[in-house]
């Protein structure tokens, strides 16, 4: 009966209503190949924001290695749509499956590091995982993985992005994410009052690789090419300037964050040297002026117990 309530039905109305019109400007040439190419960049960047979110922002464990486990899930993909003639669907499966096990796998023996040692380990783990897809000729070495078809389009991202923020949002929300929370205020005082640390550290890392493996999906069945360069230190840098662009603890954040940089990145496309410098400038002015970023840890409800709009941001 609480799925039933009037305010979460105003939501899926809204999520419905936001996907129809989209669709209609679509199928009708309104957004043109350019636009609806930055919309799939823009719900990649969301997944990966929020994702990465729940494991640096929510649980505070700082990784480097997104664009690891994006990697993986696209090539992981790859393979089976491209090389295997599964259907998408396999492919997206097979990609969160994947990464999620290398999460796992990345997980147990690094989570017990803090801090700065565990940002070097993911590092180091990120860069394993770039040296195995160039020295695999199965998947295309150095050369890349190329004639990947194109599944990836606006139903599929859409509620791919969906999916995500419901379901991290949820996670958060509950027990879990209360003891993940406790975790990044105080790890000791958490495991002082019966938190199992380690294994909360090893689950948000997890579920995190999984939706980052759905994001590398995502853009493998898009740009039809893939390779390993692609996915290299930068693009774990990208994911977090977002998130701390957008908060660090604010799912909210993170969308805005995505969007607004994503935004950015067009208008910096004729001059691609500069990109990373307009992205040092923004990082260091938020860290000067707004260290908590745009939203910091609040959340913006879409509708108040009356089923109003409400555009106050409010705490989690």
């Amino acid at each position: 009966m609480k799925i039933l309530k009037k305010e979460n039905i105003l939501k899926l109305i809204l999520i419905i209503g936001i996907y129809i019109i989209f669709e209609f400007l679509i199928n009708r040439n309104i957004f043109d190949s350019y636009i609806q190419l930055n919309l799939v960049i823009v719900g990649i960047n969301i997944i990966l924001a929020v994702s990465l979110n729940l494991i640096t922002g929510f649980t505070g464990q700082f990784s480097l290695g997104h664009a690891a486990f994006m990697s993986i899930g696209a090539y992981a993909s790859g393979v089976m749509t491209a090389k295997l003639d599964q259907p998408f669907m396999v492919g997206i499966l097979m990609a969160g499956i994947f990464a999620a096990l290398a999460g796992i796998f990345i997980g147990i023996p690094t989570l017990r590091l803090k801090g700065d040692y565990l940002a070097i380990a993911t590092l180091g783990f990120g860069e394993i995982v770039k040296i195995l897809a160039i020295n695999n000729d199965y998947i295309g070495g150095a050369v890349g993985l190329n004639d990947i078809p194109q599944y990836t389009n606006w139903t599929w991202l859409y509620f791919s992005v969906v999916i995500t923020i419901i379901f991290i949002k949820n996670f958060i929300n509950s027990h879990n994410g209360r003891a993940c929370m406790a975790i990044r205020e105080d790890e000791i005082a958490a495991e002082a009052m019966g938190v199992n640390t380690t294994y909360y550290k090893i689950l948000v890392f997890t579920i995190g690789a999984f939706f980052a493996g759905v994001a590398g999906a995502l853009y493998a069945n898009y740009f039809y090419f893939i390779k390993p360069d692609s996915f290299g230190f930068m693009k774990s840098v990208d994911i977090l300037v977002i998130v701390v662009f957008g908060g660090m603890g604010s799912i909210t954040g993170s969308v805005l964050g995505a969007i607004l940089l994503s935004i950015i990145s067009v208008f910096l496309q004729g001059i691609p040297e500069l990109r990373m410098v307009v992205y040092s400038i923004i990082l260091f002015l938020v860290m000067v002026y707004r260290p908590q970023g745009i939203m910091g840890d609040k959340e913006i409800k879409l509708f108040n117990k009356r089923g109003v709009l409400n555009g106050n941001a409010s705490s989690k």
